[in-house]
């Protein structure tokens, strides 16, 4: 990504034992679930959800399923997906 912010904070280890993160993969954790927070509370669409958890649309569905998290798939994210599919068509 070339317009990126980073982003750092101090997190005790006895958090991301108690929430199954290890310590080689906590950026790619906490990315993940923070992206099925904002979609969750509808702060972030699903598409650009998908996007920030560093997941493909189909990889994020699953996510979301996985940990309980209804799908609110709407006119914007199929709209958004209809252009992807007439870039790949024509």
């Amino acid at each position: 990504m070339a317009n990126t912010v980073t982003v750092t904070m101090d997190l005790p280890r006895d958090i991301l034992f108690a929430a199954n993160i290890s310590e080689a993969n906590m950026q790619a954790d906490i990315r993940k679930y923070l992206a099925l927070y904002m979609f969750k509370e509808r702060i972030l669409s699903f598409g650009k959800s998908a996007e920030l958890s560093g997941m493909n649309k189909l990889e994020f569905i699953e996510l979301a399923g996985s940990k309980g998290v209804p799908l609110n798939y709407d006119a914007d994210d199929f709209w958004d997906d209809l252009k992807i599919i007439e870039g790949l068509v024509l």
